[in-house]
């Protein structure tokens, strides 16, 4: 086997309005085309994609809630970590910095799906 790349994570979410809100409108993602018949939104960075997908039955929730890092989570890269984190408190998002004091914080979407931002 040789893998050459990851193309996409796929989260579930219980109200597909509210996750897109979330995602380009807080999180300022593209929406891409999808040819699917199943509800969802797929979302591309850089060449890699976000599909959200529809599950009304959607248990989110954190396995550690002290560190939300340790937690499933998707990471991305941001040019600024503090203009990410007053983007997240204009918008009442919920947010924890890193534990490990390097320059990363994390938020939840609207289903408690976890997002690490990164300043590299």
């Amino acid at each position: 086997m040789n893998i050459t790349r990851c193309l996409h994570v796929a989260l579930l979410v219980s109200d597909l309005e509210r996750s897109q809100h979330f995602y380009e409108s807080v999180l300022e993602l593209e929406k891409i085309d999808r040819d699917l018949r199943f509800p969802g939104a797929w979302y591309e960075v850089a060449g890699f994609q976000i599909h959200l997908m529809v599950a009304s039955n959607s248990q989110g929730g954190l396995d550690n809630p002290e560190k939300w890092g340790r937690n499933r989570h998707i990471a991305f890269s941001v040019a600024s970590l503090e203009a990410a984190k007053e983007r997240l408190l204009a918008h009442n998002c919920p947010l924890q910095m890193s534990a490990s004091g390097r320059a990363a914080l994390f938020t939840q979407d609207p289903d408690g799906n976890v997002i690490e931002l990164g300043e590299l």
